[in-house]
């Protein structure tokens, strides 16, 4: 993982970014709906407040968060959805205001959490560093549902090398989620960054291999496009398996993307 001084600062830069993108939104476009079956602009917004309740929740309160788990654990289906339906029913003023003091909050919590130290999840226990990690994915992943929803083309950054990290990391969750068992042998992965940059994961003498942009990687594991509209290349009959089941959020196996019309 990068230094998590970084993550933090990227979190913010995130978070930022996709606060420009609605701002300045009439009530209308906040009810504009996303590639997200039943959620609107404000459905995204308001999950990632509701998350980064509970993620400050988990940091702050252990005990407090062991009983939300709970809830959770007793209706897995609905959890989420009505945690987004609840905040998109506020004004769009008042649900932006929450979700920035919100992710101020985690932030900051996150940064006070000492080297080392760990805190529950809904899957194991995190640290501040994994925690910023996923956030920032998650904000990523959100925001561009927002962005789709928008018409706006958003342009990748540096950023997306935390997203590509934890989707690579993710690999064998992807599988376990779905019942089946990850392969034995380790996946390399080499990507090329919105800058021309080289990012690397797993061993180099690795046989099977999984090549193409950091961006088309990035939305394939957040499943914000379907496999065969990206131009990621796959050594191996498990490495393509793979692309077609990636996933780098926890939770069960969502449906992702159906392809484009005129894929290959």
């Amino acid at each position: 993982m990068s230094d998590p001084a970084d993550v933090f600062v990227d979190l913010r830069a995130e978070g930022d970014e996709l606060d420009a993108l609605v701002a300045a939104l009439g009530d209308a476009e906040w009810s504009r709906p996303t590639p997200a079956p039943r959620w609107t602009v404000a459905h995204q917004i308001a999950h990632l407040a509701w998350t980064d309740r509970a993620a400050l929740l988990a940091v702050t309160d252990a005990d407090g968060f062991a009983k939300e788990a709970e809830k959770a654990a007793a209706a897995p289906e609905r959890f989420v959805d009505d945690g987004a339906e609840e905040g998109a029913a506020l004004p769009p003023a008042e649900l932006l205001g929450r979700w920035r003091e919100g992710r101020g909050r985690l932030e900051e919590a996150l940064r006070g959490v000492p080297p080392g130290g760990r805190f529950p999840w809904y899957g194991p226990p995190m640290s501040a560093p994994a925690m910023a990690t996923a956030r920032l994915m998650e904000t990523w992943a959100h925001g561009q549902d927002v962005a789709d929803a928008l018409g706006v083309v958003r342009t990748p950054t540096a950023r997306l090398r935390h997203v590509a990290w934890i989707g690579h990391r993710a690999r064998d969750y992807a599988y376990l989620v779905r019942g089946e068992q990850p392969p034995a042998e380790p996946f390399r992965v080499e990507l090329t960054g919105p800058g021309g940059e080289l990012w690397v994961y797993g061993p180099e003498g690795a046989d099977r291999r999984v090549t193409g942009t950091a961006l088309d990687f990035c939305l394939l594991v957040t499943q914000r496009v379907h496999r065969d509209d990206t131009a990621l290349r796959a050594d191996g009959a498990d490495a393509e398996h793979w692309l077609t089941i990636a996933q780098a959020f926890a939770g069960p196996a969502g449906p992702g993307r159906a392809p484009r019309k005129g894929a290959r």
